[in-house]
């Protein structure tokens, strides 16, 4: 095992929740098991993933003859730091029957970033990027998050932490025998549409925090309709360890505050389900005196339809409906120009 990882001490990984962007009051291995209640024992999909390095795995190619242990994970994660020793050891030692796979949220992240973190650490798995497409089908909620498939190619755990629930659903999952392999008939999600500028907006219909419904496509008061796609932790937890990604969602959320103030244009936060549930959106309302409405996306289904792997973005449509602008996460004068039209 790699000098570097080995130093890291179990207890850090134990505890590596403290570190994590939410409250107290709920834990990243409780907020994993919530989202692993509608998948475990349910047939995973079957997908075809591409790593950083161009190699292919076909993960439907897998079941039946090996379990599969995919980790979501983010170079800005503190707990994902945490956990690396624990997650290089399992590649390591894995043996024949099981497939160790780093899956990157590509959330606030890039392969440059993903390298660097790779050499920095020693990591020797297989790493994806993910295009969300992997985050919809596996439930993404935390960072780190963990899937175990057992052999027979049904999701065995889902969890947060690095421990011995882990360690037994990896134990666990190479017993499944392959003689229900022909039950896995999982499929991936299909792709949904998306738009991007010259596009009309969906016609989607959210609920507001305050229980309002909003449709994105409405066009009857002829406004702009402005889409400010956040994380209501971005501010706080990567002032560390992303200090200039924090600083632009500051500086974002002082920018639409003093562009929304008597303007006609129709506002929406969507924050990210990330690390997020309601109170913790509620809370970042209140701590900053937030009054343009939010919803959470807690599915993220509309950061999918708008291919959006970064805070914060805004998104731009004319009183038509028809999208004209996208300012994407740094570019500070470009937000003010924007919204100054408004």
């Amino acid at each position: 095992m790699n000098a570097r990882l080995v130093g890291r001490t179990a207890g850090l990984v134990l505890l590596a929740w403290l570190a994590a962007p939410i409250h107290a009051e709920t834990t990243g291995q409780q907020r994993a098991l919530a989202a692993g209640r509608g998948l475990v024992g349910s047939p995973a999909p079957r997908m075809v993933l591409k790593t950083i390095d161009g190699e292919t795995i076909d993960l439907g190619a897998l079941y039946g003859k090996k379990a599969v242990y995919l980790k979501f994970w983010a170079t800005w994660c503190t707990p994902c730091r945490q956990q690396m020793p624990h997650f290089e050891h399992t590649y390591e030692t894995a043996g024949p029957d099981l497939a160790v796979i780093a899956v990157n949220t590509g959330f606030n992240d890039s392969v440059e970033q993903i390298r660097r973190f790779r050499k920095e650490l020693g990591i020797t798995m297989p790493i994806v990027l993910d295009d969300g497409s992997l985050a919809a089908a596996f439930n993404l909620r935390v960072t780190p998050q963990h899937i175990v498939i057992g052999r027979d190619g049904h999701i065995e755990y889902v969890g947060h932490l690095a421990d011995e629930q882990l360690n037994e659903a990896l134990v666990t999952a190479r017993r499944a025998g392959p003689s229900k392999a022909k039950r896995s008939d999982g499929v991936a999600r299909a792709d949904a549409p998306h738009y991007a500028v010259g596009d009309r907006l969906p016609a989607t219909t959210v609920q507001t925090l305050d229980g309002r419904r909003l449709a994105l496509g409405d066009t009857s008061t002829a406004h702009s309709t402005v889409l400010v796609f956040l994380s209501p932790w971005c501010e706080s937890y990567l002032a560390t360890t992303r200090p200039s990604i924090a600083a632009g969602c500051r500086d974002a959320r002082e920018q639409v505050a003093a562009a929304a103030q008597g303007s006609h244009a129709r506002w929406l936060g969507v924050a990210s389900g990330l690390w997020a549930a309601p109170d913790d959106l509620q809370q970042y309302q209140q701590e900053h005196k937030i009054h343009i409405p939010l919803t959470l996306d807690e599915s993220g289904v509309l950061f999918r339809a708008f291919r959006v792997n970064q805070v914060p973005t805004v998104v731009i449509a004319d009183g038509s409906g028809r999208i004209t602008r996208r300012i994407d996460s740094g570019d500070s004068q470009t937000l003010h120009d924007a919204l100054s039209g408004l």
